[in-house]
């Protein structure tokens, strides 16, 4: 009760806030929870296992699932005259934000349920993968989204060609800058999210709590298309406005194609940023 106590008393924060950015504000070493060491830059051993390899097509099936069934879902949207007699923009976000709470949980036990190099690239400056592993991912998941959006438009061209297609566009009214401040804040949300549900810290001290780390994910990113599809039709995963900027190839939606990589990149390392620095105070170098 005494150890309790003074946690109420401190704000439930026993160290200091004269501690540099950057070290370690969970220091001690009687913690009840181990924190994973850094995974190195290049791992050249990984290329000789099978698992790596089984890892990336994981991810290739799993973008392609994703693409799959949330470009079709738009697809239906689009083909109505009544809105009223769709899924309309709620049933697309739940779409997407459905389909990736249902991929991470199948995937997250063999490559970690990326589904997206945002998330990727996130993990890879927070050092939770390496290099090789992170490039690898990222070419597998834009693979599989190409592979997505191209079996739809195989089943409907004339209705994906008509439709947009899928693809990312910043919609009329709003400014590039618009449509990247969207992308950046809607990364940031949903890689910050990934690094909460997925920290060893919390899983320590809340493992009386049954959370399933897929489900906050998936909300983040259904939350995030309510908010962002009529400025962006929400990309926030470079690999999905690919496929779909590949299959549609026209030129719209190449003209602000480049939005889509560089705002997810920038929100997922403020994300990465802000979690290992801010929040968790993890050091960048090991202490002497």
């Amino acid at each position: 009760m005494e150890g309790k106590e003074e946690d109420v008393r401190l704000g439930a924060n026993k160290y200091s806030e004269r501690q540099p950015i950057g070290t370690a504000a969970q220091g001690s070493d009687d913690k009840d929870y181990k924190e994973p060491p850094p995974a190195p830059l290049f791992e050249p051993g990984e290329l000789k296992s099978w698992s790596f390899y089984r890892a990336g097509i994981a991810e290739f099936v799993a973008t392609f699932l994703f693409l799959y069934i949330s470009i079709l879902t738009v697809m239906g949207v689009s083909k109505s005259q009544s809105k009223c007699a769709t899924v309309g923009i709620q049933g697309i976000a739940w779409s997407f934000g459905g389909m990736i709470f249902a991929l991470v949980y199948c995937t997250a036990g063999i490559s970690g349920g990326h589904i997206n190099p945002a998330v990727t690239f996130g993990l890879f400056l927070a050092r939770k993968l390496s290099l090789t592993r992170a490039v690898f991912y990222m070419i597998m998941q834009c693979l599989g989204a190409i592979c997505g959006a191209g079996v739809v438009k195989g089943f409907q061209e004339g209705l994906y060609m008509g439709n947009g297609g899928g693809a990312n566009m910043v919609a009329s009214g709003y400014t590039k800058g618009d449509g990247l401040g969207a992308e950046i804040v809607g990364t940031f949300v949903l890689v910050y999210t990934v690094f909460s549900a997925t920290d060893a810290k919390r899983n320590a001290r809340d493992s009386h709590v049954p959370i399933l780390a897929p489900l906050p994910i998936g909300f983040a990113v259904f939350l995030v298309h309510l908010a962002t599809i009529p400025i962006t039709g929400t990309g926030i995963n470079p690999a999905r406005s690919l496929g779909a900027a590949i299959i549609y190839n026209r030129s719209q939606a190449w003209d602000d194609h480049w939005i889509f990589w560089v705002g997810p990149f920038i929100g997922a390392a403020l994300a990465a940023i802000y979690h290992q620095v801010i929040i968790r105070a993890i050091p960048f170098k090991s202490r002497s």
